[in-house]
């Protein structure tokens, strides 16, 4: 039987790094919309510039061109078995989406981890993101700065603020997550699929803390 996963949770509550760290204990793909907006913006597709104009305004990429990129890549070979999904769904919509495009291979999103954490913890993580212009390596002001400032300690390129990570846009995709994606709690909650996490522990704990509701040992 295949293992979906969805991690659930708001901007900056560190979905991504929990999300790679599972998908290793598992043998599974970890899959980002996140990564995929941004392989579309690099390449300058259509699809991309759409993106980048939400994303830059702080806002959901819409539902239908968020699904067809999902889509396409859970119908590669290495999603046979499952993944974890990181930034999709947001909304029931693409919640019912995920559901349909999964049942099509009679599958289904198994367990859905519920990060949380408080907006002030999260407007303090991504007002200080930095990330490296050539290989896209994310360094932090205060908790994982550079070893030289300004400077990428993989690749000695600069290092920019994205738009997306400023403080004012940052309260405003925490705002956007509240009154738009809430909703999916209460959606997967219905299902029985929600476990809420501490999100402001330790990486460690928090990790420690999802192998024990997936079942991992």
């Amino acid at each position: 039987m295949a293992s979906f996963i969805v991690l659930l949770g708001p901007p900056g509550v560190g979905k991504g790094t929990q999300a790679t760290i599972i998908a290793k204990k598992m043998g599974l793909p970890h899959i980002s919309s996140g990564d995929l907006f941004r392989e579309n913006m690099k390449n300058q597709t259509d699809l991309g510039k759409q993106v980048q104009a939400f994303m830059d305004r702080g806002e959901l990429v819409p539902d239908d061109l968020t699904i067809a990129m999902v889509r396409e890549r859970l119908s590669r070979p290495d999603c046979a078995k499952g993944a974890i999904l990181d930034g999709f769904p947001r909304t029931p919509e693409q919640a019912r989406a995920l559901s349909g495009i999964l049942g099509t291979r009679s599958a289904d999103v198994g367990l859905v981890p519920f990060l949380n954490a408080d907006p002030d913890v999260l407007v303090e993580r991504l007002s200080g993101r930095l990330t490296c212009r050539a290989g896209g390596h994310v360094y932090h002001r205060k908790f994982n700065p550079p070893a030289v400032n300004g400077k990428c300690d993989v690749d000695g390129s600069d290092l920019m603020q994205r738009e997306d990570d400023k403080a004012e846009t940052v309260s405003r995709r925490l705002r956007v997550y509240m009154e738009q994606t809430s909703p999916l709690i209460n959606h997967y909650k219905a299902e029985g699929k929600l476990v809420e996490i501490n999100g402001e522990l330790p990486v460690e704990q928090v990790t420690a803390a999802l192998e024990r509701a997936i079942g991992i040992r």
